[in-house]
């Protein structure tokens, strides 16, 4: 049987790192955690994931700065990443716009709050 697929999660909250790392597990994945970007960056260091699901609003280094490092660095660019993003609804009372999203060539965008079913189907999708 193939190894399991690794998925990084990546959020500041830890209730959703965890109820997304539930579904993803209980679909076989392999999941690792990260609750900032910076954290994230480490984590891509020690270990290279098949995905990355990542939140945008998050302190230390934000979701596009982290997705346009991933998309930049030649090692890692060919990794699929998921934009977590409640920016839909907080356009108006942040700095983050859909352009930044758009600019760092995210493979998909899911609003928050996430639809885990929905999620994790993404997840399949994009790393079969």
């Amino acid at each position: 049987m193939a190894d399991p697929k690794y998925v990084l999660v990546v959020d500041d909250d830890p209730d959703l790192v965890e109820a997304v790392s539930m579904n993803l597990e209980a679909k076989g994945f392999e999941v690792g955690k990260a609750y900032d970007g910076q954290e994230a960056t480490e984590s891509l260091g020690r270990r290279k994931p098949d995905l990355v699901i990542l939140d945008v609003m998050m302190p230390r280094k934000n979701g596009y700065e982290l997705c346009a490092e991933i998309k930049g660095d030649s090692a890692l660019q060919d990794i699929p990443v998921i934009l977590l993003t409640a920016v839909g609804s907080a356009v108006n009372s942040t700095t983050y716009t859909h352009a930044d999203g758009m600019q760092v060539e995210a493979d998909d965008y899911i609003a928050k709050p996430v639809d885990l079913d929905k999620l994790v189907s993404i997840v399949e999708e994009l790393i079969k």
